[in-house]
């Protein structure tokens, strides 16, 4: 259950990343809001996984969702520039998450 909270936390990181750039600096209000549920929101489920798993691949899996869940966000809705380099450097971050999450051990 705990690892389910970091996985959650992790997308909900890549919604308050792709919020603070739609907000343009905080200066529009609903992406603004928005920003603030996901933080909230993603911070409040990685501290509570914190209770039951350890800080490191915890935090390595949360942030490791995020980016890799913000650059293809990005790519695929906010036109961001695609390259095979920018695919293969998402996969390997994929790639290092999973190895996290197996590798975390609950207490």
């Amino acid at each position: 259950m705990a690892w389910l909270l970091v996985i959650v936390a992790g997308l909900l990181e890549t919604g308050f990343a792709v919020c603070l750039k739609l907000s343009h600096g905080f200066s529009r209000f609903w992406p603004t809001v928005a920003f603030c549920i996901f933080a909230l929101g993603s911070f409040g489920l990685l501290t509570l996984s914190l209770k039951k798993l350890d800080v490191g691949p915890a935090y390595a899996v949360w942030t490791g969702i995020g980016a890799a869940g913000t650059a293809i966000y990005g790519m695929v809705f906010l036109g961001d520039l695609v390259s095979t380099l920018k695919i293969v450097s998402i996969t390997l971050v994929i790639a290092g998450v999973i190895g996290l999450q197996l590798s975390g051990s609950a207490h």
